[in-house]
């Protein structure tokens, strides 16, 4: 059975298995603990198959057709037999490292370009006049990470608002947020005049009484809820009614209008999607905006307006209302404090001294790892073999000054541990704060460091292997085509390939899946995935990685598999690297 075209993937392959046992019901689910995995790589548990097969038993000609099945997008099917679990089936795992690991898993995915249209993602915390505070940080980040994954999958995508000149906002810079700005002060003057006019022939406005006491003044009021009743309109909140609306509402709608007329026409039948990423505090408001919006303007695009609502952000133990730039502050510090506290003296002069001898790469390996120890994580693995070497550097080095290298080192975990901290947790959830000094080795904050570390043993394997390349020791690389990936028998090698590098490009597309329109207003977005995906991967690996050696002895009959280990981990660097930049973290490696 031939399927289309394409790269192995994890949804091709069930649904050709599917397809196989002619049933229409999704029958099959793919293992991923390590336990199962050593005897199946798929299962159709006996329960599903008691449902649709006379006493479950499945048919011989079925079971052949499972076996049988071919095809570029399904991964090589081994064996199939009827268990007391259910219907199993394993994967020739030689050939399917040689059709994954052929071309490296690169920074789009295969899928990028397939999907079409324009989403403009509105964030109405960057309108609020007083400093930005944690919870719309979260909101933030959120949409500058939902873009990237956007873009990675081919749709274009326009962020609203622009920053204005006005404001500081050191803190996003800081925390790598690309943002666009009004560098050029545009004016919205015509378009705000135009929803104007519009509100003037408006049944559903007013004219205001005069002494309304509000901080600007007011054009006039409009009646959201008849308007409401009248185009039946769901999930509003009840007690939405009269908005006040002043100038700077009709410059929010201009803007918005703006970005709409600037996505590009994709075809006459789609329509620019608008995405309102919002903390649970201002959603009220935003509502308002967007009846006011559907009122003045009846195109689709008012139409399709769905709202993504972050859950509250708590914070403990505040001696006083802590700001956005307060809190990355503080985690910077304590990010700064925690190697003092743990290494003393060795933290502030002998990772110093270490780091101008060891070179940009090594030196974020040694800095990343006092991090893991400090938070209960073995630095030492069996592939590090260049770490005693730096201990050794530290101890024999001259005292060189290197501040810039380690405030870059400090900066970057900071900022990972403040993303992980905000996005790891699904979108709609609370999440819970604590700025005590301690709280930098929990879950939240290690959970970033510990994925850019890994990350960075990988930059420090190859920058190893390609140095004992020059010096001879090591042969280079050979091509794909004549790797022998039979060599790859540990559970850990196939763990990285059939749960990271195969499903990578279904978790970013899960990831950037926005709810098609619906009826009510809320949608939700599967936000954290790649943030967990990372974490779990970096765990996966750190196992993997303390435990075999990769660079051994440099004897010939030990080189095939030292090559295929490598092509494994240089795909599965390229994952961390494709990851992390939809959360614009570039790889410390290349400080």
């Amino acid at each position: 059975m031939e399927m289309g075209e394409g790269r192995p993937g994890v949804a091709a392959t069930l649904r050709a298995l599917n397809e196989a046992l002619g049933r229409p019901a999704a029958l099959w689910v793919k293992e991923s603990g390590a336990r199962n995995l050593r005897h199946r790589d798929f299962l159709a548990p006996r329960a599903a198959l008691s449902a649709a097969f006379p006493g479950g038993q499945v048919p011989p000609e079925a079971v052949s057709a499972v076996s049988s099945l071919r095809g570029p997008a399904v991964l090589p099917l081994r064996v199939c037999r009827q268990t007391a679990a259910g219907l199993e089936v394993q994967v020739r795992r030689p050939e399917a490292f040689q059709r994954l690991l052929g071309p490296l898993p690169g920074p789009a995915p295969t899928a990028a370009g397939t999907r079409t249209g324009c989403v403009v993602l509105h964030c109405p915390a960057l309108r609020s006049p007083a400093a930005l505070q944690p919870r719309h940080l979260r909101s933030v980040l959120l949409a500058d990470h939902l873009a990237q994954l956007l873009r990675a999958q081919g749709v274009d995508v326009r962020l609203v608002p622009a920053l204005s000149e006005e404001r500081s906002w050191d803190v996003l810079r800081q925390l790598r947020i690309q943002w666009p700005s009004d560098c050029g002060g545009s004016s919205l003057t015509d378009t705000v005049s135009a929803l104007k006019a519009v509100l003037g022939r408006c049944p559903c406005a007013a004219a205001c009484e005069q002494g309304l006491g509000t901080a600007e003044a007011v054009i006039c009021k409009v009646h959201l809820k008849s308007f409401m009743e009248q185009q039946g309109l769901l999930g509003y909140d009840p007690n939405l009614d009269v908005l006040l609306v002043t100038e700077g509402t009709l410059r929010s709608l201009a803007e918005l209008q703006e970005a709409v007329l600037q996505c590009p026409a994709k075809g006459q039948s789609s329509c620019c999607s608008i995405v309102h990423v919002v903390n649970c505090e201002e959603e009220f408001q935003q509502q308002q905006l967007d009846v006011l919006w559907r009122i003045l303007d009846l195109g689709a695009h008012t139409a399709l307006q769905k709202h993504l609502v972050c859950g509250p952000v708590k914070v403990t133990n505040p001696s006083s209302p802590i700001g956005a730039d307060q809190y990355f502050q503080l985690r910077k510090r304590q990010m700064y404090e925690a190697s003092v506290i743990k290494y003393g003296e060795l933290a502030q002069g002998h990772w110093h001294r270490a780091i101008p001898l060891m070179g940009a790469r090594a030196s974020a390996v040694v800095v990343l790892s006092y991090y893991l120890v400090l938070a209960g994580v073995s630095c030492l693995g069996a592939g590090d073999i260049s770490m005693l070497e730096c201990s050794k550097l530290c101890m024999m080095a001259p005292a060189f000054s290197t501040d810039e290298a380690w405030t870059e080192v400090i900066d970057a975990l900071t900022v990972a541990a403040i993303k992980f901290e905000m996005l790891s947790t699904a979108h709609r959830s609370q999440i819970t704060l604590d700025l005590e000094n301690n709280s930098i080795s929990t879950k939240g904050t290690k959970s970033g460091a510990f994925v850019m570390y890994n990350c960075a043993r990988l930059a420090t394997l190859f920058n190893a292997f390609q140095r004992a390349v020059e010096q001879g020791t090591y042969p280079p690389l050979p091509p794909v085509s004549e790797l022998n990936f039979s060599c790859l028998r540990e559970e850990g090698e196939w763990l990285l390939l059939f749960n990271y590098l195969l499903p990578f490009p279904e978790v970013l597309q899960q990831a950037a899946q926005l709810p098609p329109p619906s009826k009510g207003i809320r949608i939700t977005a599967s936000t954290e995935t790649v943030c967990k995906f990372l974490i779990q991967l970096s765990m996966d690996f750190s196992s993997y990685y303390n435990r075999v050696h990769i660079l051994g002895e440099p004897f010939p009959h030990l080189f095939d598999q030292m090559f295929a280990r490598l092509q494994l981990l240089g795909a599965v660097r390229d994952v961390f690297h494709s990851a992390l930049a939809t959360l614009h973290l570039p790889p410390l490696s290349q400080i």
